[in-house]
């Protein structure tokens, strides 16, 4: 039989997304689940600022934004499934987050998968 972690138990280096993260990310992720829809990108690529003032992020939310910081986004309680469509409309694809997230350039990263011409 497959041992289960205790409820509590971490993962040394990881994150859980929970109840508590999810709220705490609310509004970063209401606004990048937005970007489902044709017109919030049109939006937020034509004013992002006005596009994050409709989602009331606050200043340092928005900052996270501005710098493309998915790293700090994540920490901020954001969901990677809502980041990666902010993502793909901000031209920062899955790829390009991963480095991000790994401290290595886009370059470097790309060395290490076997799909080099993937974004």
């Amino acid at each position: 039989m497959i041992q289960q972690l205790e409820r509590d138990a971490r993962v040394a280096g990881s994150d859980v997304f929970d109840l508590s993260t999810s709220w705490r990310g609310y509004r970063i992720n209401k606004m990048c689940n937005a970007l489902s829809q044709a017109q919030n990108r049109d939006a937020c690529a034509r004013d992002e600022e006005a596009f994050m003032a409709a989602y009331s992020l606050t200043d340092d939310e928005k900052e996270l934004m501005r710098k493309r910081d998915f790293p700090g986004l994540l920490a901020a309680g954001g969901n990677i499934y809502f980041l990666i469509k902010l993502g793909v409309v901000t031209r920062n694809g899955l790829y390009h987050m991963g480095a991000q997230m790994r401290g290595e350039s886009y370059e470097q990263f790309l060395s290490t998968r076997n799909q080099r011409e993937a974004v």
